[in-house]
């Protein structure tokens, strides 16, 4: 890893995981400045099956039913290239994908 990247931590929802194939968090390197966008860009990279499962192919916007937490903040509505919280960057806390759930 090179001293200007960051190694995150990813927590992807059960069904990304099958898809993926991986058990468990992945992790990515992203070049600085760490944001979404980079973070999608990096998993994505890596994981190549993952790519329009997330975000839409066509416009980069993140799918329905696909929220994005850092902690407990929620950062789904957030521009894609807003800087990621410190702690996600210092690989102290993970980025989580959620699965969200609608219905009655």
């Amino acid at each position: 890893m090179s001293a200007e990247a960051a190694n995150v931590t990813v927590v992807l929802p059960a069904h990304l995981k099958t898809l993926a194939n991986v058990d468990g968090p992945v992790h990515v390197e992203v070049a600085a400045p760490v944001t979404t966008g980079a973070v999608l860009d990096a998993l994505e990279a890596r994981y190549p099956v993952l790519g329009g499962t997330i975000r839409d192919r066509a416009t980069g916007r993140r799918r329905p039913f696909i929220r994005f937490f850092a902690g407990e903040e929620d950062l789904s509505h957030d521009p894609a290239d807003a800087p990621l919280p410190a702690a996600v960057a210092d690989g102290a806390e993970p980025f989580c994908i959620i699965g969200a759930m609608a219905g009655g």
